[in-house]
């Protein structure tokens, strides 16, 4: 292959310079223009990245003949107008976590993709990691049997993010569920072979931000006091193959974690594993023994933000399947969305796909 992909990188904020080093290293795809409402940041992305073709309206990035690939990095809300305004445009598309903050934006985007024929990915990059694939590598051998139970959580001590994209309802469609659940969530279901879910019973709730004093040791202020979001959510999600899951998210609980706290059981009929820790517990029946191991996994090669990139050109130009295709994220926002209505109905909820 002589020519590489051209990429056009909408929202040029924090998380798009994590994607950078993947379109650098890439063997198919250079980075080749940006676009961003904010032309203060230009100067930077032409200084440290080369970038000299900038854009401040994302339709004018997308007509482009020259594009080939869409990242998007843009916060939540905006995610579901830009993907499906590329793909339409003929655009192959990776957008940022969530995919979108609601299922039936995330509809619309498979319904465009569909019209397309275009390859749509959602950036999860914790499937990116070495010891992830180690362990579905692993699970998919069998190692687990039939999993039956997990347990999902990623907990924060104070660790609020007081950007506006993060803490208000219309600019991120939800608090720490959607931001950080939606990282473990998908992690569990993408461990557990994706079952199909059938009801949620939930809550998303603010039992700490709002306290007079609450601050974030995110920039080491005080939380604003007009959040709208949740800080707090927890989920007994119920699969229609009889397995069952809990997840726990927070921005601010007292959790004995200078940071964060992200981790994964997964419970099967032959053994159980712990994620990141790569470890695996199982019993031989016969001998009535116990057994306890652990992966000896290396560390990533490269930054798993950087690599979903990689994989995604890779992907476009082998002719291969989305590495995150957007069915299986549709499973994760639906879920996340029957936590939302599940507190708003004080009951469980089907979860509607």
């Amino acid at each position: 292959m002589t020519k590489k992909l051209k990429v056009g990188m909408i929202g040029l904020g924090g998380i798009a310079h994590t994607h950078v080093p993947g379109w650098q290293a890439s063997t198919y795809a250079e980075l080749a223009a940006g676009c961003d409402i904010n032309p203060a940041v230009f100067p930077l992305w032409k200084e440290r990245y080369g970038l000299t073709r900038v854009y401040d309206n994302y339709l004018d990035l997308v007509k482009n003949r020259d594009i080939d690939i869409i990242d998007i990095c843009t916060p939540n809300m905006f995610h579901g107008e830009m993907v499906v305004a590329a793909l339409l445009a003929g655009k192959h598309v990776i957008c940022e976590k969530p995919l979108a903050p609601t299922p039936d934006a995330i509809r619309k985007m498979i319904d465009a993709r569909q019209k397309s024929g275009r390859l749509l990915m959602t950036a999860q990059h914790q499937r990116f990691r070495q010891v992830s694939a180690a362990m579905k590598a692993e699970i998919d051998g069998g190692i687990l049997g039939d999993i039956y139970h997990g347990r999902a959580w990623c907990l924060r001590r104070a660790l609020l993010p007081t950007s506006p994209t993060f803490i208000y309802k219309e600019r991120s469609g939800g608090g720490p569920c959607i931001d950080i659940g939606v990282h473990v969530l998908d992690l569990a279901l993408w461990l557990m072979g994706f079952p199909k879910p059938a009801a949620v019973s939930g809550v998303a709730k603010a039992p700490l931000m709002h306290q007079k004093g609450a601050f974030s040791t995110w920039g080491n202020v005080l939380v604003p006091e007009d959040i709208d979001v949740e800080d707090f959510s927890a989920a007994f999600i119920r699969f229609e193959n009889g397995a069952t899951l809990i997840l726990e998210v927070s921005w601010m609980l007292h959790h004995n974690t200078p940071t964060e706290d992200i981790r994964l059981w997964l419970y099967g009929t032959r053994g159980g594993c712990e994620w990141p820790a790569a470890a695996f517990v199982s019993a031989s029946n016969e001998r009535r023994q116990l057994y306890a191991t652990s992966l000896q996994v290396t560390g990533d090669s490269i930054e798993p933000h950087a690599l979903e990139c990689i994989e995604f050109a890779r992907a476009v130009v082998e002719g291969l399947p989305s590495p995150v295709p957007a069915e299986q994220s549709l499973y994760v926002q639906a879920i996340l969305d029957g936590v939302y209505r599940s507190q708003e109905e004080g009951r469980e909820v089907k979860v509607s796909l």
